[in-house]
């Protein structure tokens, strides 16, 4: 018997099987649950990843950034699930122009992009899911520690910092309902977005130094496995929490 029998969960962000969204679906599979995924923009890519799972899962197309997909969401998953308690919010993306050292030069236009897809996707997101979770339920996001600026990381680090925001919001007033709301603060995992970072191999060289319980940059394991237990039923008088998992590191001084 798995933690999370019987729960019906979806999961966005799976791009490769190396992102930390497929090991959560792929964890939660196991631990028991039905799920469904999302994809935007390869739709066709998702799918194929899709069938390295357990079982392979429906995979439907959503762009957080467009309202009439958010407005069908709930009646898009129906079709597959008759309720949902959980939703997995694994979706960050900024321009190129937001990153890499351009913070004091970047425009209006491409903060708000970072800013819409990275952060106030996890409010549209949770509310599109919304009338499926009428008895309650567990939305996990995934952080990056936004409470020191990182090299490179510019608009996305102030992003994140709204992420962690929105994420205590949203669980002060969703609570009345039964759901919680927490984040999952990784340490730096090589996946495809992490590539996009311009000097994402300094995050690498920092872990390895100074996180006492050590990090393997290649194994997303770790995280998935805290937001699979965030969304189980063990976690429930936990929200608005942020759970890091990242060896330690955000613990030691400088």
């Amino acid at each position: 018997m798995g933690i999370l029998d019987g729960k019906r969960i979806l999961v966005t962000g799976v791009l490769t099987d190396a992102s930390i969204a497929f090991h959560v679906a792929r964890i939660a599979q196991l631990e028991g649950a039905q799920i469904v995924l999302t994809a935007f923009p390869r739709l066709s890519l998702v799918e194929r990843i899709a069938r390295r799972l357990p079982q392979t899962p429906p995979v439907l197309e959503l762009n957080v950034a467009d309202p009439e997909q958010l407005d069908s969401l709930a009646g898009r998953i129906s079709a597959h699930l008759d309720g949902l308690d959980g939703v997995v919010h694994s979706i960050g993306n900024a321009p190129q122009e937001a990153l890499g050292g351009n913070f004091l030069n970047t425009s209006w236009e491409h903060v708000a992009a970072a800013v819409q897809v990275s952060t106030f996707s996890l409010k549209s997101l949770t509310m599109a899911a919304l009338p499926l979770m009428k008895d309650g339920g567990s939305v996990v996001g995934f952080d990056f520690d936004a409470s020191r600026a990182w090299p490179g990381y510019d608009w996305m680090g102030v992003a994140k910092a709204g992420l962690e925001a929105c994420s205590r919001y949203l669980a002060r007033d969703l609570g009345g309902q039964n759901i919680r709301v927490n984040l999952v603060s990784a340490g730096p995992v090589r996946t495809m977005a992490a590539k996009s970072i311009p000097g994402f191999s300094d995050f690498e060289a920092l872990w390895g130094e100074r996180a006492p319980l050590g990090w393997d940059i290649r194994d997303a394991e770790p995280p998935a496995r805290a937001c699979v237990a965030l969304l189980s039923d063990w976690f429930p008088a936990t929200t608005g929490e942020i759970v890091h998992v990242d060896g330690g590191l955000h613990a030691m001084g400088g």
